[in-house]
């Protein structure tokens, strides 16, 4: 697939100061992992000889033996467009450098060297090793050839894959080398590891690496040295993670005897999107960096490795989904409880029609009441049947107002709409748009004079989906004083919804789970209406909404993204049809959302003119279908 590439984290199996047996190991991984389709290689700290072998590396003949067993892990690598990077001591005139070779395709492009020696407790580096930043040279000859060596350097691999290299005890440090690194381009970061392990090391050293990735918005990957180090004084474990933008996307197995290889598919291009958008990221300064150019890497034969969720507004893990919920909910209601008090208004004015957005909208709004320590009396819940109502969504409208304790008011607008008609000389057997939109402008009428009578503030129903898609009535349920759900995708509506009623009583919960069962519809015309039907359905929907606003991917690769995620679910031309819908839809509504009224924003994805989303109203959809 364009731009995804599958990276490894290898720990092989060694034989401590043995560097001809352990190059054959981990020419063995780096052959199994290119057949697995990885475009890069990583192997750990000093896996050449082992990191363990202490005063060895000062033994002339230890470190020619590496340089040999280097030579040959090259040689294997000789027709092959996959990267192989492995931990190597080199001698640079009478200093000894723990150093990464950058091997592909026959040869080495350069010599990363470690700039951080820890020499504390358990560690002893500086006995043998220096410091890259006392490197007398910017380049060594080795094996014949003449090298670029030190800690400054980010490879360019084709247009959209940029990547470098820190080891092990340089993410301990304070100050990052992988900090300006990423500042400079670098969207994949290699560490090369060897720490022993200890009682909750793998826990810190996996928060590292995560928050690492989260603070650079990379991708970093590690790979430790693994348990047949030497184990005199310490175990090693052959901890291996590979972290994206926060994330942990892969991790081995600690302590395996016979080495593992964990893999992970990653998008470089989504970081730099990402990037783009962050303006203190792009404020931090830099140092200068060498640029190594090579050939573009070989993309994954598929995405084996990085299966993307068909809702990615939803946590998978009920646990994650329940806190995440409680998160929501609480942010919505924090919202409205201070405008609530800003305005000093004293009711909460919703028009309830018992489907999923004003049943949300009425839960935050009892929960910010809860807050306040107002009585659920504050609400006045309003429905408002008329031509399309259904017997189903009325009785749970009116059964849900009543058991969270709300006034309920019920104002039959078929009369005023019909009355409307007449003023308007329209037909009412004319089903168009003008049929459907007077009902729903008559119902903001209604809502916004009964505020104004009692003294209150219309609480909005209408959630991202739908404000991403136009799927409002221009100045009518398109309008309101404060609009709740105005962050929330419909995905993640259900899911709400459905947490509040874990903790309901048994008949409040039966409600709201009927409301959840319940096929979502506008209710406008005198026969059934689907949404979905009409749209398209919303799961899909809000994965390109995701995709196209998190990352900025293009319509062509949303589809390939979606094809394969959904492959079984949907044919391919209700996804290609979906697709169009949204993006004429995204393109042709933003009029409306350059208008929408205030409401809180819950997540990263969101479209308030006044912060996140700012985009002409006459742009061009055509281009982008």
């Amino acid at each position: 697939m364009r731009g995804v590439y599958r990276i490894a984290a290898a720990v092989p199996a060694l034989k401590v100061g043995n560097p001809a047996a352990n190059a054959d190991g981990i020419i063995a991984q780096y052959r199994e992992a290119v057949a697995h389709g990885a475009a890069a290689v990583l192997f750990p700290e000093l896996a050449i000889t082992g990191y363990s072998c202490g005063d060895l590396f000062e033994q002339h003949a230890l470190l020619d033996a590496a340089l040999a067993a280097l030579q040959k892990v090259q040689d294997a690598t000789r027709g092959q467009p996959a990267l192989l990077i492995v931990g190597v001591p080199i001698l640079c005139g009478t200093r000894l450098f723990n150093c990464a070779a950058v091997i592909r395709d026959g040869d080495i492009l350069a010599l990363v060297g470690k700039t951080y020696l820890p020499n504390y407790r358990e560690f002893y580096e500086k006995r043998q090793f220096r410091s890259i930043r006392e490197c007398p040279a910017t380049s060594v000859v080795i094996n014949g050839r003449d090298l670029p060596i030190g800690a400054d350097m980010v490879f360019t691999a084709g247009d959209d894959c940029h990547f470098a290299v820190e080891l092990c005890e340089d993410l301990w440090a304070v100050t990052p080398p992988s900090n300006n690194l990423a500042l400079n381009g670098a969207q994949i970061i290699f560490n090369l590891s060897a720490g022993p392990e200890l009682v909750a090391k793998a826990d810190y050293r996996r928060t590292l690496v995560a928050s690492q990735s989260a603070r650079l918005c990379a991708v970093y990957a590690l790979a430790g040295a693994g348990v047949h180090e030497s184990t005199s004084d310490l175990v090693f474990s052959g901890h291996a993670i590979i972290a994206e933008n926060g994330r942990v996307c892969a991790e081995n197995q600690r302590f395996e005897r016979t080495g593992s290889i964990s893999y992970a598919d990653v998008v470089p291009r989504w970081l730099d999107s990402l990037r783009r958008a962050w303006t203190s990221f792009n404020d931090c300064p830099t140092t200068p960096v060498r640029r190594i150019a090579l050939p573009a890497l070989p993309v994954a034969p598929d995405a084996q490795y990085r299966a993307l969720s068909k809702q990615p507004f939803v946590p998978a893990n009920s646990a994650d989904r329940e806190q995440r919920c409680r998160e929501i909910l609480t942010i919505q209601a924090t919202g409205l409880a201070k405008r609530l008090e800003h305005t000093r208004a004293k009711r909460l004015v919703i028009g309830l029609s018992g489907g999923l957005d004003s049943t949300l909208a009425i839960l935050v709004a009892a929960w910010a009441c809860d807050m306040l320590k107002l009585p659920h009396k504050t609400i006045c819940a309003i429905t408002m049947p008329g031509m399309g109502t259904s017997s189903r969504t009325k009785s749970n409208a009116s059964a849900i107002a009543k058991k969270i304790g709300a006034e309920l008011r019920t104002i039959d607008i078929t009369k005023a709409v019909t009355s409307h008609f007449q003023d308007i000389g329209h037909d009412p057997k004319n089903l168009n748009v003008v049929y459907e939109n007077c009902q729903a402008r008559e119902r903001t009428q209604i809502l916004m004079d009964v505020a104004n009578a009692v003294g209150g503030i219309v609480v909005g129903t209408g959630d991202l989906s739908e404000i991403a898609l136009g799927w409002s009535t221009f100045n009518g349920d398109h309008m309101s004083m404060y609009c709740v759900n105005c962050g929330v995708p419909k995905t993640l509506v259900r899911y709400l919804v459905e947490f509040y009623a874990a903790s309901a009583d048994d008949e409040l919960a039966r409600l709201l789970l009927d409301v959840n069962a319940t096929p979502v519809s506008p209710e406008l015309l005198p026969e059934a209406q689907h949404t979905e039907e009409l749209l398209g359905c919303y799961e899909l929907h809000d994965f390109f909404l995701y995709y196209f606003l998190k990352y900025g991917e293009r319509p062509d690769d949303l589809l390939e993204w979606a094809y394969q995620t959904f492959a079984g679910c949907y044919e391919p031309e209700h996804i290609r049809a979906t697709l169009a819908t949204f993006l004429k839809r995204f393109f042709s509504q933003q009029f409306k959302r350059n208008a929408m009224p205030d409401g809180p924003k819950v997540g990263t994805i969101a479209l308030s003119p006044r912060g996140d989303w700012r985009m002409p109203a006459d742009a061009d959809a055509a281009a982008w279908l």
